[in-house]
């Protein structure tokens, strides 16, 4: 049975999310202070993380910063009532996995946590966190990127765009591909958004590791 940690203030919307979850057959705890959150959340002991950005004693982002920069891989949904552009692309640059806006269908977050939890339990069933295609290296678990002996930054945006490429090397995959598995449905398919962290990508890995497809796509080179 999957364990949830529900981080949210307000007593109304904890009891409505804890009462759906567990009537579909999680175990829910719920906590309403940023630092505890910061403190309970654990892959080991939580399954998933549904997370309030305005959370007293410590903001949500600041949560979600301090667990991705220890490894924490636990999923994270955030659930906020701040509904801005900005907000949005800090909290997915940030590290969660999902961004969610009050006021909420129910049924939609219980697909998307189910969706999360199917891609953690398909993660855990894999026999190591480590990707490696040539001299460049992921650290799945750890978050940590290398290429040769060079260590190298990537945001969590980056990171993930770079893991789908380690998945399939040699293999063409088109910008709809890349657009879905990265940004998921949020993003105008005719954004120029995956050319750019395309671009970021090669200043960092090396320009002559991702190959231009015309007409496709890009290619992770081997």
């Amino acid at each position: 049975m999957n364990r949830i940690l529900i981080a949210e203030d307000e007593p109304r919307i904890a009891s409505f999310l804890e009462k759906g979850l567990k009537a579909n057959g999680f175990t829910t705890v719920i906590v309403d202070d940023g630092q505890a959150v910061a403190r309970m959340a654990d892959s080991k002991d939580f399954d998933l993380l549904i997370l309030d950005l305005g959370l007293p004693g410590k903001d949500g982002l600041e949560v979600l910063a301090e667990l991705r920069g220890r490894g924490e891989t636990l999923p994270v949904i955030i659930l906020t009532a701040r509904d801005d552009v900005a907000d949005k692309v800090a909290g997915l640059e940030g590290g969660a996995d999902d961004y969610v806006t009050k006021p909420f269908r129910f049924e939609e977050l219980l697909a998307r946590v189910r969706v999360r939890l199917r891609d953690r339990n398909t993660f855990a069933k894999k026999d190591d966190l480590i990707l490696q295609v040539g001299d460049i290296l992921l650290d799945l678990r750890s978050r940590k990127v290398s290429v040769g002996d060079r260590h190298v930054e990537l945001s969590a945006r980056e990171f993930i765009l770079a893991e789908t490429f380690l998945r399939h090397p040699g293999q063409v995959l088109s910008r709809e591909q890349l657009l879905s598995s990265v940004w998921g449905y949020d993003y105008d398919p005719n954004s120029n958004i995956v050319d750019v962290y395309v671009g970021y990508l090669r200043k960092k890995l090396g320009s002559d590791k991702i190959e231009t497809v015309r007409g496709m796509g890009y290619r992770f080179c081997t």
